[in-house]
């Protein structure tokens, strides 16, 4: 269902992994435009963690990973680590999916990775919050 670009020998575009996400990709772009305008973080499209995560687009900030995000059909997932301290400190602002995506987390050290599909706004609004986490902006949000 969220099939995932896997053929590593054929490195697709950033506009190429947008249009696989179908109607998501909007969403992604405004992902895309925020962690750019807050961050200014640089991307790169890569292939990472073996042959079943697929392509992705790794966002940092100087040397700071911010998260990965990963193209897939009708959706995109970020994979980022978010620490136990944070995810408490933003936890009651948060929908039961986001909750429920940190239960299930891999664990690491004080916190874990989460794999984070988005598939509406509310959702993009609750990973820009956990991803505020990580590293503050200037700037609110608005919800």
């Amino acid at each position: 269902m969220y099939e995932r670009m896997l053929d590593k020998q054929n490195e697709p575009s950033f506009n190429d992994l947008i249009h696989y996400c179908g109607e998501s990709g909007s969403l992604w772009l405004e992902f895309d435009k925020y962690l750019e305008n807050e961050y200014s973080a640089q991307k790169q499209v890569r292939f990472p963690y073996g042959k079943h995560y697929g392509w992705s687009v790794k966002y940092s900030r100087k040397s700071k990973h911010i998260c990965d995000v990963f193209a897939e059909n009708n959706a995109f997932t970020v994979f980022a680590k978010i620490s136990n301290d944070n995810f408490r400190a933003i936890n009651e602002n948060l929908s039961d999916y986001s909750k429920k995506i940190y239960e299930h987390k891999y664990p690491c050290g004080n916190g874990g990775w989460i794999n984070f599909r988005v598939l509406s706004r509310d959702h993009l609004i609750d990973i820009i919050e956990i991803i505020r986490t990580k590293i503050n902006p200037q700037r609110s949000i608005e919800r």
